[in-house]
């Protein structure tokens, strides 16, 4: 019998807490490329037009396709952003979990509100022609 749980991930090799116990993880990561961190950089910016212009409007944050999961993650407008600003700061994302019972219809993707933010940009654009 044994006094506490069992790790229900002990000799998994994709663990999500497994570099949380060594200390030179941190050593082994790789820097952000000066690219990977204008990526970054700019999707902060994004983000910020992104709620300004859809969060009036009741969307909580975006929404993303887990690459390791294959889940949609709902992430809100302050989360993404310290998950964007902790990459930049550590050099890796941080270890996610899935949101507990988001309503879908206050998330949209990038994708989306990119779009979104590109047809005001044009229709504000269109309006100064005149």
């Amino acid at each position: 019998m044994h006094d506490e749980p069992i790790d229900p991930f002990d000799g998994d090799p994709a663990d999500p807490s497994a570099e949380l116990d060594d200390p030179d993880a941190d050593a082994r990561t790789d820097p952000l490329t000066d690219v990977e961190r204008q990526d970054v950089l700019e999707d902060l910016a994004d983000l910020e037009i992104y709620q300004a212009l859809l969060g009036p409007s009741g969307v909580r944050g975006l929404v993303i396709e887990c690459e390791d999961c294959h889940e949609p993650h709902y992430f809100d407008w302050d989360l993404l952003r310290g998950n964007l600003r902790h990459l930049l700061d550590s050099g890796r994302p941080r270890v996610h979990e899935p949101a507990y019972d988001p309503d879908p219809d206050h998330y949209v993707t990038w994708d989306y509100a990119r779009g979104y933010a590109d047809g005001v940009h044009d229709s504000l654009s269109d309006g100064t022609d005149d």
